[in-house]
């Protein structure tokens, strides 16, 4: 077997061997730290320069046995290694699997993954360090939380790709792939804010559970301080803020869909959300600055936003929603897509909006009238929250969130005019 001459004594290499080095010296240091860790700093470096090593004599001599070989020899010794901790209470496997993968890094960097090798190293290293903080989590989860976090993976994983990819009725808007897509994209930023408000608690106050509140479902939110509010008028203007940032948060995730969806509208609809959040923001800080204290709120009761039929029911929504938005801007133009905007938007403005945004990827809409409907069904369901909380908590907590919800509200507003 003919193997090629490098060039230069094969110095010009040289730059992947120290990138290799780098690699390992990067997740050693974090090893080095851990007293239960039997390799460090020069072990992972040399384990990185023989993954590269061993992928280099690999792919000279055209034989892939020898990168096999390299790595047949890592794990023995690992296994060598790990034999000799059984006088430990916890050996662990951590490290043996960090050195495996270092030694698959080093491979990589020879073979031009030198970016995303260089990117692995680094989030293997953020997993080493953050080991306290990932097992605290974990602990805080609970059997629900787990169940939730399955759910949004079937939906993901098994339910989403065998939808059919093709388009049904009016102008072939209806794609049930796509609207499992909407499905999903709605469900991981619910799930996202579900898990981090039961990791959270109640620790951060007003604008935190606000915050993460908006995010699995603003209307919940609203409805339960709106209740608790009306029944501990000591802790009323507390709850108005946590209403008001609650509803403010569905700006960003309205900014959040139109990036992901349909790109090509943020010119015109962020300056819209933006000057919403802005007038809705000075409000809200202005009430906090003068009433935020450091007693507990009760946790919103949300439900878990991944549940197969709280999942259905949204993609059931947001089907028919597209279908009346196509259908009737078909029939009545921008006057039938206003409508429909305004009247489902009362009690749910996600999906008016992908379905508006939906419509202007396929070229049914224009960016302008894709603003407008969501202006409209913002404003909609902002008038719907605000008549949610006369009712439930009374003329006191409407009063306390008239001026944040008008704010919000007439910021988007103005650009109608």
């Amino acid at each position: 077997m003919d193997v090629l001459q490098p060039q230069n004594g094969g110095v010009e290499h040289l730059a992947a061997f120290v990138t290799s080095a780098a690699i390992g010296l990067l997740i050693g240091l974090e090893r080095e730290r851990s007293p239960a860790a039997r390799a460090g700093l020069r072990t992972f470096a040399v384990v990185a320069l023989l993954g590269t090593l061993s992928a280099m004599l690999s792919d000279r001599t055209g034989s892939p046995w020898l990168l096999a070989a390299g790595l047949l020899a890592v794990a023995l010794l690992i296994v060598v290694a790990y034999l000799g901790k059984s006088g430990t209470a916890d050996p662990g496997t951590t490290t043996e699997a960090a050195l495996l993968l270092c030694y698959g890094l080093g491979a990589a960097v020879w073979f031009g993954y030198t970016t995303l090798a260089i990117m692995l190293s680094i989030g293997t290293t953020m997993l080493l360090y953050f080991k306290p903080e990932l097992h605290g989590f974990t602990q805080k989860l609970e059997r629900r939380d787990l169940l939730s976090i399955l759910q949004f993976a079937v939906l993901t994983f098994v339910v989403l790709p065998i939808l059919p990819d093709r388009g049904y009725g009016p102008h072939a808007a209806l794609n049930p792939h796509d609207i499992w897509l909407m499905v999903v994209l709605i469900s991981g930023i619910s799930l996202a804010g579900y898990v981090a408000l039961r990791t959270v608690g109640q620790r951060y106050g007003a604008p935190l559970l606000g915050l993460l509140g908006g995010l699995v479902s603003s209307t919940a939110t609203t409805l339960v301080y709106a209740r608790y509010g009306k029944a501990h008028e000591a802790m009323g203007r507390l709850a108005v803020l946590v209403i008001l940032f609650a509803n403010l948060v569905v700006l960003v995730r309205l900014a959040v869909l139109g990036a992901v969806v349909a790109p090509g509208v943020l010119p015109r609809l962020l300056p819209v959300l933006g000057s919403s959040l802005a007038v809705g923001l000075l409000v809200t800080a202005a009430g906090w600055r003068r009433f935020a204290k450091p007693e507990e709120l009760p946790m919103p009761e949300t439900k878990n936003p991944t549940e197969l039929r709280t999942s259905v029911a949204f993609g059931a929504l947001y089907a028919s929603v597209l279908f009346f938005s196509a259908w009737f801007s078909e029939i009545a133009g921008g006057k039938g897509l206003y409508g429909v905007a305004a009247v489902s938007g009362l009690t749910d403005v996600d999906a008016i909006t992908l379905s508006s945004l939906r419509l202007f990827t396929l070229g049914r809409l224009q960016a302008g009238q894709v603003v407008t409907a969501i202006v409209l069904a913002l404003c909609a369901n902002l008038a719907f929250k605000f008549a949610m909380v006369l009712v439930v908590g009374g003329p006191v907590m409407a009063r306390r969130c008239l001026w944040g919800f008008l704010g919000a509200g007439a910021g988007a507003a103005l650009w109608l005019l």
